[in-house]
């Protein structure tokens, strides 16, 4: 997939929600793979355009601990008792998916 795929190319994985997706070379970085993380909606495709990219392992242990921690579910709530709702979907189109 790195040498064969198209610059920001996704490819699905076993776990839903979680994509590797191709980025293209920048400056001095070669191309890459990276871990997206996007939530999938109903019909089982992303749920956003972009989803959270992580580049490193470090990256990833710190994503952990935010999401550990008891005040982002506060802060959620509260955010969703004051926005309104919004409803949205999208289509799933055929890909290969990459077993973990």
């Amino acid at each position: 997939f790195l040498s064969n795929g198209k610059d920001w190319e996704k490819m699905k994985t076993s776990i839903p929600g979680v994509f590797v997706q191709k980025l293209p070379a920048y400056k001095s970085s070669p191309s890459r793979l990276v871990i997206e993380i996007n939530p999938l909606d109903s019909a089982g495709a992303p749920s956003k355009r972009r989803g959270f990219i992580i580049r490193s392992i470090e990256e990833l242990e710190q994503i952990r601990r935010i999401f550990q921690d008891d005040k982002l579910d506060k802060l959620q709530n509260i955010l969703e008792s004051v926005n309104p709702k919004i409803k949205g979907s999208t289509s799933m189109k055929s890909e290969d998916v990459l077993e973990l």
